[in-house]
């Protein structure tokens, strides 16, 4: 393979010599010390796609030749092991003063401790920082040749241009943020090339096989995970941007290959926690490279897409500390070369050029402004404080009620964003309410004011007028233009309750700390042995446990209602009961290890006397076996529900998925499995569940439904799931509502074949907005709001553990009829069509029909279930919310089966 790569290296070779002068700056000298990329890796830039490992090498090559001017440093690892580092590339003063340079910033970054004249003495001696992040998007690939050539500039570059950006500011390079999806793309692109590379679209090389390059190695969209933080690759450079704050970051990214470039400004709307400082800066950049883009003959657009509403990406995170946060996008070439639909070409060297180009740019741009770039970002940080001092809420309190895991979970999530959160250390009144020690309390005077509210507030509202606009494309039959989710709340996505009080609060607290685990641990009756270990249901820590459990081995039951010790202490359906008597001696030793490494309180008890509620011998109290659980893969699932659910079961919870290819069901014998979960599709490929399987494969399933599988199909899988000619649920998607009878369609003269039609009068727009209505469609997709819903049959056991409101996003366009009894249980179900919005933005025709519509509804089928659970709840992993809805389904609907053990 190494020797094929040359040969087509060397057939390359005369379209890179007719791009190199692209690829340098017009007139610039550069330092032979400096190696060039060819001299470390074997090929110049935008010749070959450089592979994740060769890009670290030469960034350390480089390094080596200027070790007083480059650091590198490694933030984290990806799933698959690979290194994620970013580069510092500053004068040598600099590089030799980092220490303190980090220490300034932090005291510019709280004017409660640091007033105007010593932040004025600061910010005249502070370099200014950029930070450039490149490749979130695995297939996105020319940026991060771009950062490497950036880097190569800077360092080798003889040039007033280069002199002052070393000179006055510090650069960060991180050359691919998901290297694990990098080389996905690398090693599928190298399969298909031949000897010289396909510009056509429709060669193997630009088409990639599920499920693409894109996501990382649990198929996460990495650019949508800033808010829950749950991949390490984010995780670890979230870390690394707290403790630089940089003055300016650049996502880079790619679009569509028939596009041309895009950089700031962003489109409308934007999040109204941005102020018109960071809006005003945006333009400020955006001119400086449209002026380099007239100059080099190159086409760009702005503000038509890519809004600045959702604070979830990589270019929105950094905006909420008063960063400028800023995406940039280049049309894609999806390889070596792609041609566009006018017939022109797009090399990768042409796109590695134009980022580098605005990379550049960017660090031209805070080299000349970075005193008003600090002082802009010192007076975000003080107006911040100012805000939340005087504004409706001083402060926010999260009870230490009936969930203090989830509590625990989010206080600790926003102190790893940045925000100051303290656990009040003794009971205490706040605004008339009495709160017990435990709560979190945080003030919102507080430099990270702005992205406090943005992630807590239960909703941020969109602009009017956009939203107007919006209507109206809908009513003339035009997609919307909202560009993701419209709501994402985090009390609401965690399920957990934040009140909002208008004074300070007076407690000692304990400051909360990001990387803090939860306390666990296992606790003896004080009146004898144990005779078992109970632990309630319904938060993380207990299912955490479980799957530990079960996993080393231990026996394990759950009641299907609540009960009530002698004692008086009630736990909820779906508590866990390890006996003592069905265990290995050492039960408690290992119950006292995996209650520390999960969180999770274990209880023994002396006596299993039950004054309410199922006794432990009871058939209500069910052996929990350890299923075995299978995905289905590949096509069509949606890459994302696939990859998040698989991350939800073994990334979070611990417990081992088996992916298996979605043609395999179709024939293969999968009575080894007890559960088999169906991911969203997506219509990656145009396919369907109903098309990969076929006749003989939905046959194939049934039939291990009726044998005792149990089958869990989510969001869009339940199409399938629903469609009458599978039937393995009773409910039925829904077309549009239509408001009232529509008159019947007017009818040809001339009997089927229509010539003419009868004549009619439209006496109105309504009228002929409704006569041009398509007779059947579709509703319009949701554009991610968050709804409520509610447990309507608590004593199922779907519905152990679970609080009596739920919150689900809702996207798309799937609304089910719910079923009937006789069929089934619509155990969770919508709310009432006035309080159905929790947050966020919903078309009210959606709005009116989704009223009272399930969100997960369980059938039985022979000795097995299905479950349809209607909405996406593991996508993004970030409905923690909903965790155990979907672990009931698993683990709850594997012990309900009808299955001989």
């Amino acid at each position: 393979m190494r020797v094929f790569l040359s040969l087509i290296f060397i057939l390359w070779a005369g379209v890179a010599l007719a791009e190199e002068r692209f690829l340098t700056w017009p007139g610039m000298e550069f330092d032979p010390a400096i190696p060039r990329l060819e001299e470390v890796v074997g090929h110049a830039p935008g010749t070959v796609i450089t592979k994740p490992k060769a890009a670290i090498r030469y960034l350390e090559a480089l390094a080596a030749a200027a070790p007083d001017r480059v650091r590198i440093v490694d933030y984290a690892r990806s799933w698959e092991g690979r290194r994620l580092v970013y580069a510092i590339i500053a004068a040598p003063e600099t590089i030799a003063h980092l220490d303190a340079i980090k220490a300034d910033i932090a005291k510019l970054a709280d004017p409660r401790r640091t007033g105007e004249a010593e932040a004025d003495a600061i910010i005249t001696s502070l370099p200014g920082t950029v930070w450039l992040s490149y490749g979130v998007h695995g297939n996105e690939i020319s940026s991060t040749d771009a950062g490497l050539l950036t880097a190569y500039h800077l360092l080798a570059g003889k040039d007033p241009r280069i002199e002052k950006i070393m000179t006055n500011t510090i650069v960060f390079i991180v050359p691919m943020q998901n290297p694990d999806g990098r080389a996905r793309f690398v090693h599928h692109y190298e399969q298909a090339l031949g000897i010289e590379p396909a510009a056509d679209r429709l060669a193997a090389e630009h088409d990639e096989p599920w499920p693409g390059g894109r996501t990382n190695h649990y198929l996460f969209d990495l650019n949508r995970d800033w808010l829950r933080v749950t991949q390490p690759e984010i995780r670890g450079q979230i870390a690394a941007l707290r403790e630089w704050l940089p003055l300016v970051m650049v996502d880079a990214h790619e679009m569509s290959g028939d596009e041309t470039y895009f950089f700031a400004p962003e489109a409308v709307p934007f999040n109204p926690h941005l102020t018109a400082t960071q809006r005003a800066n945006l333009k400020l950049f955006g001119r400086h490279h449209a002026a380099y883009f007239d100059r080099f003959g190159i086409a760009y657009f702005n503000r038509e897409v890519y809004d600045a509403f959702y604070p979830g990406y990589g270019a929105s995170w950094p905006s909420y500390y008063g960063g400028i946060a800023m995406t940039y996008e280049q049309a894609s070439p999806r390889g070596l070369v792609f041609r566009r639909r006018d017939g022109s070409t797009l090399s990768y060297a042409d796109a590695v050029r134009h980022h580098f180009i605005t990379s550049l740019s960017t660090a031209e741009v805070v080299a000349e402004n970075r005193e008003k770039l600090y002082r802009d970002f010192y007076d975000y940080r003080r107006s911040a404080i100012a805000e939340g001092r005087r504004g409706p809420t001083r402060s926010y309190i999260l009870p230490a009620g009936d969930t203090p895991a989830a509590s625990g979970r989010l206080a600790r999530l926003l102190a790893f964003h940045g925000i100051e959160v303290g656990r009040a250390t003794a009971d205490f009144r706040a605004c008339g309410t009495r709160y017990a020690a435990g709560s979190y309390v945080i003030d919102a005077a507080q430099p990270e004011k702005r992205r406090l509210a943005v992630l807590l507030e239960p909703d941020v509202e969109m602009d009017a007028r956009f939203v107007a606009a919006q209507e109206e494309r809908r009513k003339r039959g035009l997609p919307d233009e909202i560009y993701d989710i419209t709501a994402w709340s985090l009390p609401y996505l965690f399920n957990v309750a934040v009140d909002r009080c208008s004074d300070g609060v007076r407690v000692a607290t304990a400051p909360v700390h990001g990387g803090e685990r939860p306390e666990g641990h296992l606790v003896e009756p004080a009146t004898g042995e144990s005779v078992a270990y109970l632990v309630a249901w319904g938060e993380a820590p207990a299912a955490q446990l479980l799957t530990a459990a079960l996993r080393a081995g231990l026996k394990v039951r759950s009641a299907d209602e609540a009960f009530t010790l002698a004692g008086g202490e009630t736990y909820p359906a779906g508590s866990l009961i390890f006996p003592v008597s069905d265990n290995p001696p050492d039960l408690a030793k290992t119950l006292r290890r995996l209650a520390v490494a999960t969180g999770a309180t274990v209880t023994g008890v002396a006596s299993s006397w039950i004054v309410e509620g199922p006794s432990f011998g009871s058939r209500k109290v069910r052996p929990q076996p350890a299923p075995k659980v299978a995905i289905a893969w590949d096509l069509p699932t949606s890459p994302y529900s696939a990859g998040n659910t698989r991350f939800l079961l073994e990334g979070r919870y611990g417990y081992p998925v088996t992916p298996i290819r979605t043609r395999r069901l179709g024939a293969d014998d999968l009575d080894r499995f007890d559960v088999l979960v169906l991911p969203a599709q997506s219509g990656f490929g145009g396919a369907s569940y109903r098309e990969v399987l076929g006749e003989d494969g939905v046959a194939n399933l049934k039939d291990w439904v009726h044998r005792g599988g149990v089958l869990i199909g989510l969001g869009s899988a339940v199409d399938f799931l629903a469609d009458p000619d599978v039937d393995l649920v009773s409910i039925r998607r829904e077309q549009a509502a239509k408001a009232g009878e529509r008159e019947q369609g007017p009818q040809g003269s001339e009997g089927e074949k229509g010539r003419t039609v009868s004549g009619e009068i439209i006496t109105d727009e309504e009228a002929y907005r409704q006569r041009i209505a398509p007779e059947k469609a579709s509703p319009d997709a949701l554009p991610g709001a968050i709804l409520r819903a509610v447990v309507d049959e608590p004593e199922h056991w779907l519905a152990a553990g679970l609080r009596p409101t739920l919150y689900a996003i809702a996207a798309g366009r799937g609304i089910y009829t719910p079923a009937r009894r006789d069929r089934g249980r619509n155990v969770v179900r919508f709310v009432d069509a006035d309080h159905l919005v929790a947050s966020g933005h919903a078309w009210q025709e959606n709005v009116a029909q989704l009223a009272f519509k399930p969100l997960a509804e369980v059938e039985e089928a022979g000795r097995g279930l299905v479950i349809a659970i209607t909405e996406e709840t593991t996508t993004r992993a970030y409905q923690d919310g909903l965790d155990t809805l979907f672990l009931n389904a698993v683990f709850r609907g594997a012990q309900h089966a009808d299955v001989l053990r």
